[in-house]
């Protein structure tokens, strides 16, 4: 028998089919488990899952977090302070959201210090309401306005208005006066004092400011901003880029507190307004109230400095209970570095220089 003959004989053998089914189930056995079920697989592939972290709260008048993570439960509170060099060192405007810097009679400034997040013992010196604080004021809701008296219509007025009267020269017992000071300058007061008034106002006012940690961008470099408002208020602000802030100085004196701080912001904001003077006399020797056009549908020319940059812009305001809008050339929103701000209300009839 030839070869080929015997080689198909052997195949038809049993046994040879045995020993290729053997090799056969091995082979499969080989193959199940280098190549896993698909099942088996599918169980041990995990999904992918994103947690976000809520940003902690911040505060409504400076964008910085809010101390201990809770904002304060209550609402801002404005306190009337004399600028004239007299009265200086000033305490308690270290401790502000935001100062408004506003024009008075005799081309004198005077300050309306906002606090919510924080809180001062000692504040003041406290001089009377002007008529202007209502436009100033009334963009917080329903603030406290902390102040010794005032004219009557001005009074009047405020009591007409959603901003809350608390005059300290009502009694004794809401003032204050450190030793050393003579008045007009004597009459000071502290957060306690003023909230204590009021314990069950517990609404935050809303944010009148966007915030950016970045600098916006169109900005130019600029190192100090003078503001002339008279021979008693020559104002300069000096960039400082170590503590990132604007510091704040008389001529060539730094603006100093009681407590040796220097008056600082990181946002300093030029906003133009159109002033009026009466129909009150303020004073004896025949000082018109001053008047400014700050609502309804006013607007005007603004810079924003901060982080060392000039952002020139406009603002605009719709109602007394809107806030202001400031915004760039391009119609969007100037955001403000986190901290304290100082709005400068400076007539229309003068201009803030700066140096680059």
């Amino acid at each position: 028998m030839a070869k080929s003959d015997t080689r198909r004989v052997s195949l038809r053998h049993p046994r040879a089919w045995s020993v290729l089914a053997a090799a056969g189930l091995a082979g499969l056995l080989v193959g199940a488990c280098s190549s896993p079920p698909a099942h088996k697989a599918a169980v041990k592939a995990k999904p992918t899952t994103t947690t976000t972290t809520a940003p902690p709260p911040t505060c409504p008048l400076t964008g910085e977090p809010a101390p201990g993570g809770t904002i304060p439960q209550r609402p801002a509170m404005a306190v009337k302070i004399d600028n004239y060099p007299a009265a200086r060192p000033q305490s308690g405007l270290d401790k502000a959201d935001i100062i408004f810097e506003e024009p008075v009679e005799g081309g004198i400034t005077r300050y309306a210090a906002v606090l919510q997040c924080q809180t001062s013992a000692l504040i003041g010196p406290v001089r009377s309401a002007r008529n202007i604080d209502i436009g100033i004021l009334g963009q917080l809701g329903t603030p406290l306005l902390a102040h010794v008296g005032g004219i009557d219509p001005v009074i009047a007025n405020i009591d007409a208005s959603p901003i809350v009267n608390v005059d300290i020269g009502d009694s004794q017992s809401y003032m204050i006066h450190p030793p050393n000071h003579v008045p007009p300058d004597s009459d000071y007061t502290s957060s306690a004092i003023v909230y204590g008034l009021h314990p069950t106002m517990t609404t935050p006012p809303q944010p009148l400011f966007t915030y950016s940690a970045n600098t916006p961008p169109g900005g130019t470099a600029v190192s100090t901003v003078n503001i002339d408002f008279s021979g008693t208020s020559d104002v300069t602000w000096k960039w400082n880029k170590a503590t990132d802030t604007f510091l704040r100085y008389y001529g060539f004196a730094p603006d100093m507190l009681a407590d040796n701080v220097q008056n600082a912001a990181a946002n300093v904001i030029v906003q133009y307004v159109q002033i009026s003077y009466g129909p009150w006399l303020e004073n004896d020797e025949g000082g018109l109230e001053v008047q400014a056009d700050l609502y309804p549908d006013a607007s005007g020319t603004a810079v924003v400095y901060r982080n060392g940059y000039a952002i020139p812009g406009t603002w605009h305001r719709t109602t007394l209970g809107s806030p202001t809008q400031f915004v760039n050339d391009f119609g969007v929103p100037i955001p403000m570095q986190p901290g304290q701000t100082w709005v400068e209300l400076v007539p229309n009839t003068i201009t803030a220089v700066t140096t680059p």
